[in-house]
Parts: structure tokens; C-alpha cells; sequence
């Protein structure tokens, strides 16, 4: 990491840290995210006054920026991408949708369990305050039914798929081996004092049931979720535009999308071609299932592979097209306590105590995993991808507040930068292996099909004629997928309901991609020979995940 001299905080560095500090008072989920010490043992107010109370910090450090003059380059990034970040959360709130969110993997029942994967147990203290939030579930349970429950009133309920789906998640969750099962024997095998052992037994049947309960609650909902998945255009564009941080021309998106698919499914098929002459796809694909060279069994062996991967690919990048400071070194393979599908980074806390972590949640019954299909999501999740881009970010206290650190992240930005993190390790040769180098585009694949879907779903967008034309359904959604995504079908199932519960964010990964890549063409082409590749990465890191117009006007120096 090339030196920087500490800079002196601003007036606006104060409002953010200002700001900073509320979200955390609010919201102590996400100070267990960031690493800030203080309310682990808290959970966040999930009743309407909370949502309310949120809005009202928005709004005034809103009301505080519009005022604000900035002193140098890093305040104006802050000032644009605070009004933008806080003004949008602001539309979205306006709309109800923050109230109403329920979803197969963003709501307030997957946040509120999640946040125990993140707690310390190394001693008595830390199970005790483990407990002591787990006393506080049903509460905050409680009031996330009241606020779905009021939203539902104000005809904003979200539709009848995600519900039942949820309903499902809490059934697993309580299940003889489901979370709080699991759980319950880990506290057993571990080694605490009887009382602490105790109050952590009955602080998780308090919580167990309280999920339990959430599920009979959630069924309420039933008669008023709207049948239809879509919601609709002028909705998709204010998600659109959230997850982004950059307004889109859907109708030229949409086919962009169909056309990147094909592009990327000839490149699947001459990749096939290399692994066996003539072969298909299909038959490729089935050719590396077969060879024992791509194979691992069981989670331990999937959790010891990422790790050692991941260590390589630092090892290999450091000082070379990176800048990665000794604590962003530091990076842990861990396998989820929850089987719902899906891969997922957690950032590092702030003084890096807790290293950033890739998180497997293997779907229950998958034990045999395939490396082939596995490298570009180590290289997406970790290095040079979420862990490089988030870690880098939370280390530069010398250049950035606090709010731009540790708490703005745009999903466009985060994910677009991972996916680019994807192409650059193929560019760089480390997919040259045709196995792997399917398994990439296999994950290119799945993110343009992504784009398909999730706008033409949403958007009402006709669909190709390969599932029929006419107006997208889920059978049609579920075939597309299946003809262009080589996944299990329980994730690929996990993966439609994301879709069709979160609008906009699956799309963020492949837009955000090409925003990014057009970035570093038009940085290259205004720099001339003069362009370093390091250098970009360095310049584009060091700005931290705001909006991706932010980024192009911060990056090109048009702010």
C-alpha cells in the first residue's frame, strides 16, 4: 500500500461520522457487522417507530450535507454519495417498501438469525452476550409482525411466493437439525460454566420458538400477498436505480442481456469443444462431474480448498496488480450454519480482530462438491473480489470517514466490482484450465440470464421466443434458467425465488460489471500509455463502494 499522509477530518467527515454513530445506535445488527464493540447484545427496534426513527436520521443528515461545502476531493465523493445513498433509502422508504420487505434472503428474518454467525464464543462473556441477544428475538419478532402486519394495511404486502417461502425457512430453521438444533449441541460440546451453559440452552428454546411462531404469523399474510410475482416497472426502476447507484435504459438493458447470454453461450460451447472435440455443454459438463481431479466430499474438504485458494490467489496478486496492506491478508473460508443455498461475504471488523470470511450455505443433502464450478466464486467472493474491494476500504481510516468505510455499500458497485474480479483472474490466465474457464462462464452465464429474468419478469418485458414469448411466468422463468445455468436444482430453485422476491439486486452483478469494465476502458483511453492497471485498482478501491455514477465522475475526476 503506497503511503498517505493522515488527513485531517472535516466539517463533512463530521456529519458523516455523526451519522455513522446513530445507524450504529439504531441499528446494533450492523454494528456487529462493522465490528463497532458495544451492543452485541442488542438487536435493532423492528416496530414502525424504528423504521420511522431511521428515516428521521436520513433526513436530517440530509438537511446537514445540503449546507455543507466541501474542503478537498474526498469530501465532495462524500457529499455526492451521501445525498445519493440517503436520498434514495429515502425514495424506497416513501414508496413502503422498506417496511414490507420480506424475501427469501434480505428480510428481517434472515438479518435478525444471521447476525449470531458473527458473534465471538471464546469465552463465558462472549456466550453470555450470545444468550443475552437471543433472549431478544422474540421481541424483535414481535415487532417485525406489527410492522409487516401495518404495511399490509397500506396494501403493501409482498407477494404470496416469498411468504410461503419464508414460512418454509422458519420451519427449517427449528427443525431436529435445523439452526437452533445445531446449535443447541454446539453449546453442549462446549467448554462453559454450567450456569452460562444453562442460560444459553434456555435463551435458545426462547428463540426456537419464537421462529417457530413467526411461521403460523407470517401465514396471515396469505390472503393479502398478491399472487403476481412482478412489481412492476415503475417500481423495478427505483430498485433498479438503488442497487445501481445509476439509472439504466431498461428496454436496452434487457436486450443487452440476451445478447451477452448468447455471446457467452458460444463461448461455453467452444470451451466444451476443448475438453472433448465435439462435445456439448451438457457433455462437457458431465465429463468434469465425472473426473475425480475437480471432486471434493463434504464440507470440511469445500471449506480447506476455498481457503487454500484464497491464500494462493493473495500470495500470487499482493504488489503485483494489487496494493493489499498486511491485515487485508488475512482471509477465513467458513461454511454457513444455515442451509438455504447461497455464497456470501462478511467484511472484516474495524480493527480487523475479525478477519472478512466467504460463507458456504450448502443446501441440505449436497455433500459432493465440483472445483471446476467452485474457483471464480473464491476469486468473486475473495481476492481480488468482496474481500480485496471491502477490506481495502474498512484500512483506510487515513483517507475516509467511517460512513464511507464501513457503511455505504452499493450492491452494483460491490458486486460489479466481483464480477470483474472474475474476468480479470481470466484475463490474467488463472482460468486457462478449460474446466475452470467453463466453470466461469457458467457463473457469466447464470448472471446474464439474471438479467433476463429479473428485469423481464418484473418489467413486464415480452419474453424469447425459446420459452414461448408472451408474458414471463415462473414456468417460463424456471425453464430459461434450466436451458442456460448448470446449477443443482435446490440452489437454482433458491436462486428464482431471490430473484423474484428482490428486485433489481441480481441484475446489479452483471450491469455492475459493465459499468465497471466500461470505466476502465474509458480511464485506459484518457490515460494512453500512461494507463497502470494497479494504479486503476488502487485509484478505484480507495473511493470505497458508493454509487457507480459516483465512482465514474470520482474515478475520471468529473465531480
Amino acid at each position: 500500500m503506497t503511503d498517505t499522509p493522515t488527513r485531517q477530518p472535516t466539517a463533512i467527515d463530521a456529519i458523516a461520522e455523526a451519522h455513522f454513530a446513530a445507524e450504529i445506535a439504531l441499528s446494533p445488527i450492523t454494528g456487529t457487522h462493522y465490528g463497532i464493540p458495544g451492543s452485541d447484545a442488542l438487536l435493532d427496534d423492528f416496530s414502525p417507530d424504528g423504521y420511522a426513527a431511521q428515516s428521521a436520521l436520513r433526513r436530517d443528515t440530509l438537511t446537514k450535507l445540503a449546507g455543507a461545502e466541501p474542503q478537498d476531493d474526498i469530501d465532495t465523493v462524500t457529499l455526492d454519495a451521501m445525498r445519493e445513498r440517503l436520498g434514495l433509502a429515502e425514495e424506497i422508504a416513501a414508496a413502503g417498501l422498506d417496511r414490507s420487505e420480506l424475501n427469501v434472503l434480505a428480510a428481517p428474518l434472515q438479518s435478525i438469525r444471521g447476525v449470531f454467525d458473527l458473534m465471538p464464543t471464546s469465552t463465558d462473556d462472549d456466550w453470555t452476550t450470545f444468550a443475552t441477544r437471543l433472549t431478544r428475538v422474540p421481541t424483535a419478532l414481535d415487532q417485525w409482525m406489527t410492522t409487516l402486519i401495518a404495511s399490509a394495511g397500506e396494501g403493501h404486502v409482498a407477494p404470496i411466493r416469498q411468504v410461503r417461502a419464508c414460512i418454509d425457512q422458519c420451519a427449517k430453521l427449528v427443525a431436529p437439525e435445523g439452526y437452533f438444533s445445531s446449535l443447541t449441541t454446539t453449546v453442549n460440546g462446549a467448554d462453559l460454566i454450567e450456569s452460562v451453559r444453562a442460560q444459553m440452552v434456555s435463551a435458545i428454546g426462547e428463540a426456537a420458538t419464537a421462529y417457530g411462531n413467526l411461521g403460523g404469523r407470517l401465514a396471515t399474510l396469505l390472503d393479502r400477498a398478491p399472487e403476481a410475482d412482478a412489481c412492476g416497472r415503475e417500481l423495478y426502476a427505483l430498485h433498479s436505480r438503488y442497487f445501481l447507484g445509476s439509472s439504466v435504459d431498461l428496454d436496452e438493458t434487457y436486450a443487452w442481456g440476451q445478447e451477452e447470454l448468447a455471446r457467452i453461450e458460444q463461448q461455453r460451447r467452444e470451451v466444451a469443444d476443448q475438453i472433448r472435440p465435439g462435445a456439448t455443454p451438457d457433455e462437457a459438463v458431465a465429463i468434469l462431474d465425472a473426473d475425480p481431479r475437480y471432486h471434493l466430499n463434504g464440507t470440511d474438504a469445500l471449506r480447506d480448498w476455498m481457503q487454500a485458494r484464497a491464500d494462493e490467489v493473495i500470495a500470487s496478486l499482493a504488489d503485483v496488480h494489487f496494493d493489499i496492506p498486511g491485515p487485508v491478508r488475512a482471509i477465513e473460508g467458513m461454511i454457513a450454519p444455515t442451509t438455504t443455498g447461497g455464497i456470501y461475504y462478511t467484511g472484516p471488523s474495524d480493527d480487523f480482530t475479525r478477519p472478512g470470511r466467504m460463507w458456504w450455505s450448502v443446501p441440505d443433502g449436497v455433500t459432493d462438491f465440483t472445483t471446476w464450478r467452485e474457483l471464480t466464486t473464491v476469486y468473486h467472493e475473495g481476492v481480488p473480489g468482496h474481500h480485496l474491494q471491502v477490506a481495502q476500504t474498512v484500512y483506510r481510516r487515513d483517507l475516509l470517514n467511517s460512513w464511507r468505510r464501513l457503511a455505504c455499500w452499493t450492491s452494483g458497485h460491490g458486486e460489479g466490482w466481483a464480477l470483474y474480479a472474475e474476468r480479470l483472474m481470466a484475463e490474467l490466465g488463472y482460468m486457462d484450465d478449460p474446466g475452470n474457464r467453463l466453470g466461469w462462464l457458467d457463473g457469466q452465464a447464470l448472471r446474464a440470464a439474471r438479467v433476463v429474468v429479473d428485469i423481464g419478469v418484473h418489467c413486464g418485458m415480452p419474453a424469447p421466443t425459446e420459452v414461448g414469448g408472451g408474458d414471463w411466468d415462473y414456468a417460463k422463468a424456471w425453464t430459461f434458467l434450466r436451458s442456460h445455468v448448470a446449477m443443482e436444482e435446490p440452489m437454482l430453485r433458491f436462486e428464482l425465488d431471490r430473484y423474484l422476491g428482490w428486485p433489481g439486486q441480481a441484475p446489479s452483478y452483471k450491469i455492475g460489471e459493465r459499468l465497471w469494465l466500461q470505466l476502465r476502458d474509458e480511464a485506459a483511453t484518457r490515460a494512453g500509455a500512461g494507463f497502470d492497471l494497479r494504479d486503476f485498482h488502487r485509484r478505484a478501491l480507495d473511493i470505497g463502494s458508493v454509487g457507480l455514477d459516483t465512482l465514474r465522475s470520482a474515478v475520471l475526476g468529473e465531480l
